[in-house]
């Protein structure tokens, strides 16, 4: 994903990565400038669905959101 996730595209971002079926998913965030709480729904939607098997590779923008909102500890979230 690129530029801003937000609710006009969080939706976009899930269904993209659910399209295939897969056992694993690696979401790479690291060129997203913005993420808003529908984006954090989407991922914790996708976290649901690939118990253990999500990884996020976020942005500094993404990271912040992400820790700020308390999910900073989950094992998905894979800062730099």
């Amino acid at each position: 994903m690129t530029g801003e996730v937000d609710m006009a595209t969080a939706d976009t971002m899930l269904a993209t990565a659910l399209r295939e079926p897969a056992r694993q998913v690696t979401l790479d965030l690291r060129a997203v400038t913005f993420f808003d709480s529908a984006a954090i729904h989407a991922v914790v939607r996708l976290a649901k669905r690939f118990p253990g098997t999500l990884t996020v590779l976020p942005s500094r923008q993404v990271a912040r959101v992400l820790e700020i909102s308390g999910l900073g500890d989950q094992d998905w979230f894979r800062p730099a």
